[in-house]
């Protein structure tokens, strides 16, 4: 159950510095807000709002913050249907004319598609950031307080707008567009490939160096539809495609292999997909590249792109899951206007 509560947090108190700009923080959880659970050894949840902003030094220096508490639960456990909540809580602060932007604290493991959701739905030109960690609170090494300094900085840096959503962590930042996690535990673990970082802090100083491209702004429907995502593999025969048809999937994303292509039994699967007018989108499991329409054969990315296809470019297959959610609760499951957004 979600919690959403609002509380002054550091550098809000009368005797705060004047000038100073007001940055509202919002926190959901994950490694950031987790300790070590000395019985079980594993990492919990465990870490409020107002403790984890007490634990930055110096922040005190850089703006006036508000800390909202909108969960605190691990990100594996986030879901579209949470991140449509955490995009209206965020954009009621943005809509304060005081308020500079938003931290987003979130856990590392779906904050790729977390940030990615909130950067289709939040228009404007404030900054958010999505920050968090790779080590949690009682680590020798916690990362949390360095990105969480790094994330308000950026916030406050004039250089930062026009970014749309970013994912900022030890010291870089990505668009959420682009970003992927590559390392299930280093603290390097954001990167986004062949388009680069979007920029670099370190001795709270922002360094740009590319422009957000390619950046889409959806509403957010009142119920999400349903769609499905299915990752094929060799010798894939097709059934969990038919199964998500037959589960009810408004649309679907099937991420092939190379340039976007399914074997002859996933292409079949495909056809009957389309046949009861479900929305396809064909991604890549490869990192780096497009999804072109190269192969001619049965299940090749031209003959899917024939039959009626969606091809997702050079976007991953979670988010251009996110992309069409958003895109079928807008023009309803009509794959020409769909088509315009990919």
């Amino acid at each position: 159950m979600l919690c959403v509560a609002v509380a002054p947090g550091v550098g809000a108190a009368a005797d705060a510095p004047a000038g100073l700009p007001t940055v509202v923080v919002v926190t959901t959880g994950g490694t950031i807000a987790e300790k070590t659970d000395p019985t079980t050894g594993g990492a919990v949840p465990a870490v409020s709002g107002a403790d984890l902003l007490a634990a930055v030094p110096g922040l005190a220096a850089v703006a006036k913050i508000e800390v909202v508490t909108y969960s605190n639960i691990d990100s594996s456990q986030m879901s579209p249907e949470r991140w449509a909540g955490l995009s209206r809580a965020v954009g009621q602060a943005l809509a304060r004319p005081e308020v500079a932007g938003v931290v987003v604290t979130h856990g590392t493991d779906t904050m790729a598609e977390g940030s990615y959701f909130l950067d289709l739905t939040l228009p404007g030109d404030k900054p958010v950031v999505f920050t968090g960690a790779m080590n949690d609170a009682s680590s020798p090494f916690p990362d949390g307080p360095g990105n969480l300094f790094n994330a308000v900085t950026q916030v406050c840096a004039p250089q930062a707008k026009n970014w749309g959503v970013t994912v900022t962590l030890n010291g870089y930042v990505n668009a959420a567009r682009t970003v992927r996690k590559t390392q299930t535990t280093n603290v390097q673990t954001f990167e986004s490939g062949e388009e680069g970082y979007l920029g670099y802090i370190t001795g709270g100083k922002v360094t740009r160096f590319n422009d957000a491209d390619n950046r889409k702004s959806l509403p957010l429907p009142e119920t999400l539809p349903k769609v499905a995502f299915v990752s094929t593999f060799a010798g894939d025969d097709g059934s969990l495609v038919r199964h998500a048809v037959d589960d009810g999937a408004t649309g679907l994303v099937v991420e092939g292999v190379g340039a976007g292509n399914v074997n002859e039994a996933v292409y079949g699967a495909i056809t009957y997909a389309l046949s009861k007018g479900v929305v396809t989108v064909i991604s890549t499991r490869v990192p780096n590249g497009a999804v072109e329409p190269i192969y001619g054969d049965a299940g090749g990315g031209l003959t899917l792109q024939n039959h009626g296809c969606i091809l997702a470019g050079d976007l991953d297959g979670q988010k251009a899951r996110l992309l069409l959610m958003l895109g079928i609760g807008k023009f309803g499951p009509d794959a020409a206007k769909l088509k315009t957004l990919f």
